[in-house]
């Protein structure tokens, strides 16, 4: 009886207002997406739906997110193309504030930070955590979106318990404006995580509870000891680093999937003990292992470091290249290969920025963060870069953009809906009595299946089929 008294008119009203909504979701999605990378309805349902409806626990690891029970076999069926965190990534307070202090612009894109939360709730939570309040405490401190937010909750966590490990460690990252003060953490942070592992691994194997908290506490002392390392490297060091990040890859060898061993390289080219980098290259430039612009490019520079200084293109193109040249050139042309976009951040024919606190193997994310750090090394070995200059073009033909990113599933969702809405109220418009009786119909004909299919509905509908239905089918 209802609908028997609605006018086309209404009709009409109901599709332009549902078109014109779903055309205001729909350029927000295009602007989020643009802006921050992703979409904000994904976002959403991530973020604040699935925690409420018990989802979070079943939730797949961040990328790049590695635990410390996995081994080289998890290792070798990892595929090169994806996110993986940055091994130098930086200092967030001591370093990228630095940035918008200076320049009042965000260093890191909010899909960076979002990957960088999902890794922290990965690598620093464990279903124990809520029989104790500091990590229960801390579990909110990671999902929070402010900084102050999650300063704030780190200190209340500290007030609960003063041993919480996990606190000062967002402190070390967030709050510290120097490395001297991150360091100041992070000796926190490691007296307060060796004492919670010894404990773990007492009674680690009572249950699987103990056993999860136990990879939890071992990721914190791991997280802890490699931000350290890294610490003593900036604040030159470095001796003292390369001991610490060597110390760490025999204690925890299981955990290469942390690529340790590309801050170790780095630290050793800073000592220029390339011997030692050619040690190891050799234990990590395996074939069944995920290779990097770090391994790559390394090794292509102790090729190059050997015939650099004395090359020349002119004298090469009349004598022909030597056995070593032809060795540095092929190790130049594998590393192009493997990431084609490093060579012209060496070649400064792009300009730099900070790197990102998350790489895409083999794409510019990468070469970003490579040449951020490793410019230094190219520069010191006397030319090396001209030789990368003279042939690493001769590798591809074209540079290709990678990646590029594909739109998201509620782009093309609103978008449709924007058009299917439209599209309906200009049949409304132009055929108002037929398009009233098709709506009609079509109420008429999902009614018996609603009326077999939900039993809880059957007397309202057994009551309003006689009413609705001679009408509906006699107009129509």
């Amino acid at each position: 009886m209802f609908l028997s008294t609605l006018t086309p008119k209404f009709y009409f009203a109901l599709t332009v207002t549902s078109s014109f909504i779903s055309g205001l979701i729909f350029v927000f999605e295009w602007w989020h997406f643009r802006k921050y990378g992703t979409s904000f309805i994904e976002q959403v349902s991530v973020s604040h739906l699935r925690p409420l409806i018990g989802g979070a626990e079943n939730s797949p690891p961040a990328p790049a997110a590695f635990s410390a029970g996995e081994n080289e076999t998890s290792r070798q069926n990892m595929p090169e193309c994806k996110v993986w965190r940055n091994p130098l990534n930086l200092f967030r307070g001591a370093e990228y504030s630095r940035y918008m202090w200076v320049t009042g612009k965000e260093p890191l894109t909010y899909y960076d930070m979002n990957l960088s939360a999902q890794d922290h709730q990965t690598f620093f939570t464990c279903d124990t955590d809520v029989l104790r309040p500091s990590d229960t405490v801390m579990q909110k401190a990671w999902r929070e979106r402010s900084p102050q937010a999650r300063i704030k909750a780190a200190y209340q966590a500290l007030e609960l318990n003063n041993d919480c490990a996990t606190a000062y460690v967002l402190l070390a990252e967030e709050e510290a404006t120097t490395i001297v003060d991150a360091e100041k953490y992070f000796k926190q942070a490691l007296k307060a995580g060796e004492m919670i592992y010894r404990k773990s691994q007492n009674c680690h194997s009572q249950s699987p509870q103990h056993e999860a908290q136990l990879r939890r506490d071992t990721n914190v002392l791991v997280y802890v000891k490699r931000r350290l390392a890294m610490c003593a490297r900036k604040l030159g060091r470095i001796r003292e680093a390369v001991k610490m990040m060597r110390d760490l890859m025999k204690e925890f060898p299981l955990l290469s999937m942390l690529n340790i061993h590309e801050n170790l390289l780095e630290a050793l080219l800073e000592l220029q003990a390339y011997a030692d980098v050619q040690a190891v290259l050799a234990k990590y430039d395996d074939i069944s292992l995920p290779k990097s612009a770090a391994i790559c490019y390394t090794a292509a520079l102790l090729k190059a470091r050997a015939v650099s200084e004395r090359f020349s293109p002119e004298t090469a193109s009349k004598r022909g290249l030597s056995t070593a040249e032809i060795n540095a050139v092929e190790a130049i042309h594998r590393a192009v290969e493997f990431n084609p976009h490093v060579p012209k951040y060496l070649l400064e024919m792009k300009s730099l920025v900070l790197p990102p606190e998350h790489i895409l193997k083999r794409g510019d994310s990468e070469a970003v963060a490579y040449a951020f750090f490793h410019l230094q090394h190219w520069k010191r070995i006397e030319g090396a870069l001209n030789l990368l200059h003279c042939t690493w073009e001769g590798t591809f033909h074209e540079v290709s953009v990678y990646p590029q990113k594909e739109l998201p599933f509620f782009i093309h969702f609103t978008a449709g809906l924007c058009s299917f809405s439209a599209m309906l109220a200009l049949l409304t418009h132009q055929f108002p009595e037929l398009m009233v009786t098709f709506v009609k119909a079509m109420i008429v004909l999902m009614i018996p299946f609603l009326m077999f299919s939900e039993g809880f509905r059957k007397p309202v509908l057994r009551v309003l089929w006689p009413v609705s239905a001679p009408s509906v089918l006699a107009s129509s």
